[in-house]
């Protein structure tokens, strides 16, 4: 009987040890992203039978805009290695600039439900006759970056960049700010035509 008695109780004093010597908790590593590559910048003009012309990334996939309710002169930047499209919807403006300004900052603080922040950056050359505004929308939102050009007098685009990916801010960050800056060089060789 001391033998089995002396078993249990180092049975029991191991199992204690061993519950002890275990302090440290487990804690999961966090969520990981791919490393997303991000290849050198190279524009080239974007010249068609449009009312307006634009350098565009040389990678990025112009396409005309074919889905339902789509208008003449509506296209798609497609970024195909990022699921990314820039949507640009055209306008001809015939005194009602104003109607259209105010519908395109409707559609960008509807993100305001979701967003962080909405960042406004003005553009002007007046050479060219652009004027410009570009949203940025702060926080997973559906569209991180919004913009509108005109010219006041005949020609109004607006432009929206989308995912075709859950919205995460930390994910597609490199990418939103990589498009973000395509985006301007858009605008700033934004041409309009008679």
């Amino acid at each position: 009987m001391k033998l089995n008695q002396f078993v249990y109780f180092t049975l029991i004093a191991s199992l204690l040890v061993a519950m002890m010597s275990c302090k440290e908790k487990y804690t999961p590593k966090p969520k990981g992203y791919f490393r997303i590559d991000l290849p050198g910048k190279q524009y080239e003009n974007w010249n068609q039978d449009y009312p307006y012309s634009f350098d565009k990334l040389s990678i990025a996939e112009v396409n005309v805009d074919n889905t339902k309710g789509a208008e003449k002169y509506w296209l798609n930047v497609q970024y195909p290695g990022y699921k990314a499209t820039i949507h640009l919807s055209y306008k001809r403006v015939d005194e009602n600039v104003e109607e259209y300004l105010e519908d395109s900052r409707k559609m960008a603080y509807k993100h305001s439900i979701k967003a962080d922040a909405i960042e406004e950056q003005a553009f002007l050359n007046q050479d060219k006759k652009v004027y410009a505004l570009i949203y940025r929308i702060k926080g997973n939102t559906a569209s991180s970056v919004q913009f509108v050009a005109t010219d006041s007098t005949a020609h109004f685009l607006r432009g929206a960049l989308y995912f075709k990916e859950h919205p995460n801010q930390d994910s597609l960050a490199p990418v939103i700010q990589y498009i973000d800056k395509d985006i301007v060089k858009l605008i700033e060789s934004l041409e309009w035509k008679k």
